[in-house]
């Protein structure tokens, strides 16, 4: 089995499926991708399940070349592509061939975009999954980012059908996310002054951001809670350290930990958050548990229903 040869890495691309899950009572964290919509829709255009293993390239500059004939499309944030020296357009099926060149450049709006090929990138699951988490040295390619020289192995694949996500389904990728927040944890140790500052104050995000978590910057925030015994951290929880500033924990969080958390992101947001870049701004909006509910039923559902437009 052949596939692409990596002729330039870029910033920081890495191999992703949907996540590594049931695996944290032994310290392993989840993984995957950070803009699950993005993700999801790379493999629907390639007709691939939503889970399948693709890349996640992150602010750009990657290059592979192809060893075989198949299709891929690229989602996510804005990165001029290039296929075989032509400019080719993102949000839809591409059909390449041995020899050709992909390319992607640097983000001009978002920080992350996702490849994906026809049948999914080959690569051998640890504990589930084929996600890199680069802190634990798990999944993808021995546990690392990609590098100059690797091989990403695939299927050949004919060049139809090719597919296009209609322009009303594509998000927007700007300088600045409203975050919806479920309280929970210690939220009773953030009086009602310090819960009003932090929902109605603006945080910048600092270059201190990475799959782990997104620092902010802005209003501090305090809990009458010194410390607390350490406990296992959902996706999106917001963590409030001594200092006050906020910290969002996303994919590659550690699975416990001790300091006070007021609430967590839902997880539809965190995906807008993960798409910004430092000195963008932010604000969060207190929803219940039943409004998040719905919310990711509609969103699913809208996913599930909308319609690929056939590209001849």
């Amino acid at each position: 089995m052949s596939g692409f040869n990596v002729v330039q890495p870029g910033l920081l691309t890495l191999i992703q499926d949907a996540g590594r899950f049931g695996y944290h009572g032994i310290g392993l964290t989840t993984g995957g991708p950070l803009d699950r919509e993005a993700f999801f829709w790379a493999n629907r255009l390639c007709e691939n399940a939503l889970e399948a293993t693709a890349l996640e390239v992150s602010f750009g500059g990657l290059v592979l070349e192809a060893q075989v004939d198949t299709r891929i499309a690229v989602t996510g944030a804005q990165m001029p592509l290039k296929i075989a020296g032509q400019e080719a357009a993102a949000w839809e099926t591409h059909a390449v061939k041995a020899g050709d060149k992909i390319e992607l450049g640097f983000a001009t709006a978002g920080s992350r975009a996702y490849l994906a090929v026809a049948g999914g990138f080959n690569v051998a699951a640890q504990f589930g999954s084929t996600a890199t988490v680069t802190r634990e040295g798990i999944g993808g390619l021995a546990g690392e980012k990609i590098q100059q020289g690797d091989q990403l192995l695939c299927a050949a694949s004919g060049s139809e059908p090719r597919w296009q996500v209609p322009v009303a389904a594509r998000p927007n990728y700007g300088k600045f996310a409203e975050l919806r927040v479920i309280l929970g944890y210690q939220q009773a140790s953030f009086d009602s002054v310090q819960q009003a500052l932090f929902f109605s104050s603006e945080y910048t995000l600092s270059d201190r951001a990475d799959r782990m978590g997104f620092r902010l910057e802005g209003q501090p925030v305090k809990s009458t809670l010194d410390g607390i015994l350490s406990e296992g951290i959902c996706h999106g929880a917001i963590q409030i350290p001594a200092d006050g500033q906020p910290i969002v924990l996303l994919n590659d969080r550690q699975t416990i930990g001790g300091y006070p958390k007021i609430g967590s992101v839902i997880a539809r947001d965190t995906a807008r958050l993960a798409q910004l870049m430092p000195g963008a701004k932010v604000m969060f909006t207190q929803i219940s548990m039943e409004e998040a509910h719905n919310i990711n039923c509609l969103e699913t559902r809208r996913f599930m229903t909308t319609e690929l437009v056939a590209l001849h």
